[in-house]
């Protein structure tokens, strides 16, 4: 396949592919080993940039058919040596058409230059890195059929050619080519992260009319006079459009800007153009897992190729080339068992699936896997890199079945026991504890048809805990033999069957133990007459002992018997009457007596049992019946009111009514004054026969019969007062009063007496007033001033609420027993204490006295009772009641109203103030 230069696109486009148009691009060099996917069939090239050379991969992918016609337009690179920056790219569409577009199994290719070769499927690549000359460079590529045997060659021509920047100079260059006066700038590809130096060129531009006139030339845009501000800037006379820093794709991808120009008057020369300016991304970016740590899981058993997790890292690099393109691989996995390559990643998607069998939660529950993902479509050569952890979770399945550790195991309880635990079950399951793969259900297989028997879990052990749920009897059943089977609470996974050892069998013994006696019948509901004589047989009350195996005796005892009306025979439960029963007695209910009795053996220990006993009582006619009301009142006058009058009877029907009432023949004037009128068998009236009976209360005897059989009857008083009556019937108070039985002259004799008790009382408590005015206003026979006495003055009212009123003061007074005194130890004495031995002997007091001996004379038995020891810790009376004998004061009772002529008072001046009174009324006898 030739391609000649025939003619030239008018216009500059940007780079693109599309199905059906041939591109040829190719730059100074081409990286060793490159290639680039094909995206349609027949005849595709693509095209992709190396970042940091520019570099263009010619990818051109060649499928079986025949050329049957084609274009003659071709596609020149115009490469500046040295500055890349400056690189036009002039495409021309190419319009190839194939025939016989098919599969190219079976095609093999060749080509005649070493430095390119073809692969299976059509694909050109360069062998190393290629110098591609000024010149044109050509080979043959060359594909035959192994079945056919048809055989296909075709020319590939690689065309360069250096190019000048203005447009003018690509006009002579493409001499050809037909002129046009607009001018028109291509787009700008400017590599992100470049290092300058800054302000770098990046294209000129220049107008057909700049011989003509002087222009001035400027940029408008973002990136230029709009923020980001200043990107790029323009020589307004050359028309040198630089770029003032480094460019980050990821910021900013592209700028639209536009050129004008105008002359120096400001008048625009050429339209404005527009600039597109694109930044070339490069790898600058590493891949980022969303997640440093990915967590997943996947049954144990699982197949291969079962799904487990995917792990996502995106790359902030251009996705459309191979900077953003991410590839993933496994790195390592911990640990390697059963294989070092248990799980593998699809490269793309980043999803983790299983790769081979044999996974056991039981031997390994985790895997931790290092994932790394790589731009450059994985190639580790050139692409970033970055890692993530995955760490898998083996969960458990039901692969395990619950097995006994033991083929038999063996209890025992005692009869008549429940929620006893007899025999614990183990099992062993290798599944997870405590998951519904683990956890044990028991079941009772046979060998408890009754259901005696239930198995709980253990929720910690998983143990199987036969318990008893309902009673055993030892002399039914001596011991059970189970089968018992036990699964887990999930069912198994597909394919595992049950184990043998799931099932075992589990022996049980009843032990016997000393059961109480029952009573067959309890309780026991027996019939009978009330008032049978005393010692009549009822019935014969036995139980039963349980235990047939052993030979044991039973004894029989009252337990309750409220009425103390029966007795019951200790050896064989005979019963009989101890009282008359009575159906009437308090302690009956609903005709019913109750009695409980106790029959006890004689085992080790012993046991009893209680059985009860009711008798019904069948109402005899032992109750006469009683009048009621037992008292009334009616007027005195007939045919004002009447007295309604029944009867009561204990007895229950038929002993009772209809009853008769009757009133006596004797004595006669009962039917003379009174008369009874029936009304039905249960009521009667009684009224005055005579149409005037005196006022009074009188005792009417009434006869009430019952209907019994025999039947009975009772003679009743009932009390009737006779009183006036009003208008309406009813009793007035006078009338009530004289219906008592009290006279006039009665009345009056009690009312005086309650007078004059009255007045008594009255008198007696003004006598009392007066005597209490009288003792306190009697006056003293001398002026109180003048009173040689010390005033007494009353202290018995000290208020409630002191603390020391309820001492006893009884041990302040003078002990009656002086051993306490006897035994004290020699030293200071009270005064106010009874002498022990010899009366002292006082001496002689002078006939004048000192005045102070009485003032030394407290003070003294103050000090000795202040220092006795003995004494009480509260304030005590001082009682001095004793003198002795001796004394040279006189008996008081020797003193009197006289006084003879010759005694002599005069000392009592000597004797201070107080005496003062004293001395002049007895001391100076002759101011008399």
């Amino acid at each position: 396949m030739t391609l000649p230069v025939t003619s030239y696109q008018k216009s500059l486009i940007r780079l693109r592919v599309a199905t059906e148009v041939l591109l040829l691009v190719v730059t100074s060099k081409i990286a060793s080993g490159r290639r680039l996917e094909m995206s349609s069939c027949c005849v595709l090239i693509t095209s992709k940039t190396e970042l940091s050379y520019m570099m263009q991969l010619l990818v051109v992918r060649v499928i079986r058919g025949s050329i049957n016609d084609y274009g003659n337009n071709v596609m020149i690179v115009n490469t500046k040596p040295g500055d890349y920056s400056d690189t036009f790219f002039f495409l021309s569409s190419f319009l190839v058409k194939f025939s016989g577009c098919s599969e190219s199994k079976g095609i093999r290719y060749e080509t005649d230059n070493l430095d390119f070769k073809v692969r299976t499927d059509g694909t050109i690549y360069t062998t190393k890195h290629v110098h591609i000359p000024s010149e044109q460079t050509m080979f043959m590529v060359t594909a035959w059929d192994h079945q056919s045997l048809d055989r296909w060659e075709t020319v590939v021509r690689l065309l360069t050619t250096l190019m000048q920047s203005s447009v003018k100079e690509q006009r002579s260059y493409l001499g050809g080519m037909r002129q046009k006066r607009d001018w028109v700038i291509p787009p700008i590809n400017v590599p992100e992260n470049s290092r300058g130096p800054f302000p770098q060129q990046l294209v000129r531009i220049r107008s057909d009319k700049d011989s003509e006139i002087h222009i001035r030339y400027s940029i408008t845009g973002v990136g230029a006079d709009q923020p980001p501000m200043e990107v790029f800037n323009i020589d307004p006379v050359s028309g040198r459009m630089y770029v003032t820093r480094p460019m980050d794709r990821e910021e900013r991808a592209s700028y639209h800007l536009r050129a004008h120009a105008v002359d120096m008057n400001g008048n625009k020369v050429e339209n404005p153009i527009d600039l597109y300016i694109y930044v070339i991304d490069m790898n600058d970016n590493r891949p980022e897992f969303i997640n440093q740590v990915y967590n997943g899981s996947v049954d144990e058993g699982s197949k291969p190729g079962t799904y487990v997790m995917t792990v996502t890292a995106n790359d902030a690099d251009d996705s459309t080339t191979a900077n953003g393109m991410v590839r993933y691989r496994i790195v390592t996995q911990s640990p390697q068992s059963p294989s070092q390559n248990m799980f593998t990643i699809n490269s793309e998607t980043g999803d983790i699936v299983t790769v081979a069998a044999g996974l056991d939660r039981e031997k390994v529950q985790q895997y931790t896997v290092i994932v790394q993902a790589t731009d450059m479509e994985g190639n580790l050569n050139f692409g970033l890199s970055n890692t993530a952890t995955a760490i898998i979770m083996v969960t458990d399945v039901n692969d395990n079945p619950p097995e006994f550790t033991a083929s038999t195991y063996s209890g025992e309880v005692p009869e008549n026991r429940v929620e006893v635990v007899v025999a614990n079950l183990t099992v062993m399951d290798r599944d997870q504890p405590h998951s519904p793969n683990w956890n044990a259900v028991y079941r009772i297989i046979s060998g408890d048809p009754s259901g005696h028997f239930t198995i709980r879990t253990d929720p910690i052990t998983n143990e199987g805990l036969v318990t008893v749920v309902r009673e055993v009897d030892y002399e039914m059943n001596r011991a059970f033999m189970l089968t018992v089977m036990v699964s887990n609470q999930a069912p198994l996974a597909s394919g595992i069957q049950m184990s043998f050892q799931s099932t075992a069998g589990v022996t049980i013994s009843v032990t016997d133990v000393n059961e109480a006696p029952y009573f067959p019948t309890n309780h026991k509901l027996i019939r009978m007459e009330e008032g049978v004589p005393t010692g009549t047989a009822l019935m014969t009350f036995s139980a039963v002992d349980p235990d047939r195996f052993m030979q044991q005796a039973i004894r029989y005892s009252k337990l309750s018997d409220p009425a103390n009306w029966l007795n019951i025979n200790a050896t064989n439960g005979q019963i009989t009457t101890a009282a008359v029963l009575d159906r009437e007695s308090a302690y009956i209910k609903n005709n019913v007596y109750e009695a409980t009795f106790l029959a006890a053996d004689n085992g080790i220990p012993p046991a009893s049992g209680t059985g009860t006993l009711q008798i019904y009582l069948i109402d005899i006619n032992d109750n006469a019946p009683e009048l009621q009301p037992k008292d009334s009142q009616i007027c005195e006058r007939p045919n004002l009111n009447v007295i309604n009058i029944t009867a009561a009877d204990a007895d229950i029907d038929p002993n009772v009514g209809p009853f008769v009432f009757e009133l006596p023949s004797v004595p006669s004037a009962i039917r003379k004054n009174w008369t009874i009128t029936r009304l039905n068998g249960d009521y009667a009236q009684l009224s005055l026969r005579i149409s005037y009976l005196e006022a009074g209360v009188y005792d009417v005897p009434v006869i009430v019969t019952d209907s019994g059989n025999p039947p009975l009857f009772n003679m009743s008083i009932i009390k009737v007062k006779v009183c006036p009556c009003d208008e309406n019937g009813d009793c007035t108070t006078i009338g009530a009063v004289a219906a008592a039985g009290l006279g006039t002259g009665a009345i009056i004799a009690i009312l005086i007496c309650i007078i004059i008790l009255l007045s008594m009382v009255l008198l007696f408590v003004v006598w009392m007033k007066r005597r209490e005015k009288e003792r306190h206003t009697k006056q003293l026979l001398i002026d109180p001033e003048d009173d040689v006495r010390d005033n007494i003055l009353k202290y018995d009212e000290e208020g409630g609420g002191e603390e020391d009123q309820d001492y006893d003061l009884s041990q302040l007074q003078q002990p009656e027993n002086m051993d306490h005194v006897m035994n004290k130890a020699n030293g200071v004495r009270r005064v106010d204490e009874r002498p022990i031995g010899a009366e002292p002997q006082y001496p002689i007091r002078p006939v004048i006295p000192h005045p102070g001996d009485i003032g030394d004379f407290i003070n003294e038995g103050l000090r000795a009772a202040d220092n006795d020891p003995t004494a009480p810790p509260y304030d005590s009376l001082l009682v001095f009641d004793y003198e002795g004998s001796g004394s040279t004061a006189g008996s008081v009772s020797s003193l009197n109203s006289s006084s003879s002529g010759d005694q002599d008072y005069d000392y009592l001046n000597d004797w201070g103030p107080r005496f003062k009174k004293l001395a002049d009324m007895y001391g100076g006898g002759e101011d008399d």
